[in-house]
């Protein structure tokens, strides 16, 4: 059984990195905390291969990738495609991403969908189709629409889930209208599991009109008597799957990488395979 924990990129947290750290320098101190991190760069555009294998070789063997889908593959440019058009380009984000694929590092690929993706035939078709072109890896799945948890199409969404072995990627987050999802303790998948933490400032969270709407959405610390109660629930998806990945979200504030230590120690975990820490990268 392996639980996995980590935060969602690598460029902001700075309780982790020395001063001056340089920030070509700052994945391969990362991963001398942490043994999985999100690609969250992915998303925002099909990343070259040469990224790929730059961050490879700044990671130890035993490392893995959470890499996130790109934003046109999920929607939220909310340009109409054809099938075809869709397909191809699955294809390029597929060759993109290769380097990792050939390395043995992919964790999963992290399909998260906009608020506005309901429970719909058309939107589970496009499941279906994502789910068939990219059929040899990994796949999460994270709603941003509670629709899909509603009671009548719960089990129904489960069920497909589980049918179509994606994984259900669990959900830490404000419960602040339609535009958020409950948190849902099941797995659907039968090896891995993916917890993601947004935090839980319902006030932030859909406070999308706003020029820094990113930096007040993530803005949360999680305090000890909720991590304890994920402590809790990290064992019991322990006895559902092999892999549990837990990745921290809510770095507005720069409390991902603390809160991130904070459950590993809660679960009494110590990291053996990671790169090896420099207390100061700057010593002559």
């Amino acid at each position: 059984m392996t639980i996995k924990i980590g935060v969602t990129g690598w460029g902001d947290h700075a309780s982790i990195y020395p001063d001056q750290t340089r920030p070509d320098e700052k994945l391969s101190v990362y991963a001398s905390h942490f043994p999985v991190v999100e690609v969250d760069t992915a998303f925002y555009a099909i990343q070259p291969r040469t990224h790929y294998e730059k961050w490879l070789n700044q990671t130890p063997n035993n490392f893995s990738f959470v890499i996130k889908a790109f934003q046109q593959l999920t929607g939220h440019d909310r340009q109409t495609r054809t099938v075809q058009e869709a397909k191809d380009l699955v294809k390029a984000y597929e060759e993109s991403i290769q380097p990792v694929v050939e390395a043995g590092k992919v964790q999963s690929l992290l399909f998260q969908f906009p608020p506005w993706f309901d429970v719909r035939k058309e939107h589970i078709q496009k499941l279906r189709l994502i789910r068939e072109w990219l059929e040899p890896y990994p796949l999460a799945l994270e709603f941003r629409n509670q629709t899909w948890f509603h009671k009548k199409y719960r089990v129904q969404t489960l069920d497909f889930m589980k049918d179509y072995e994606w994984i259900h990627t669990i959900c830490d987050e404000p419960q602040a209208g339609e535009g958020s999802v409950p948190l849902v303790e099941a797995t659907t998948h039968p090896t891995q599991s993916l917890v993601r933490f947004h935090g839980r400032n319902v006030h932030g969270w859909n406070k999308n009109g706003r020029k820094d709407w990113r930096k007040v959405r993530f803005l949360y610390r999680y305090n000890d008597e909720e991590l304890t109660e994920w402590a809790q629930r990290v064992k019991r998806l322990q006895k559902e799957t092999k892999e549990v990945t837990l990745l921290f979200n809510n770095n507005s504030g720069g409390d991902a990488a603390d809160n991130a230590k904070q459950l590993q120690d809660m679960l009494n975990i110590e990291y053996t395979d990671l790169n090896p820490r420099q207390m100061d990268l700057f010593q002559f």
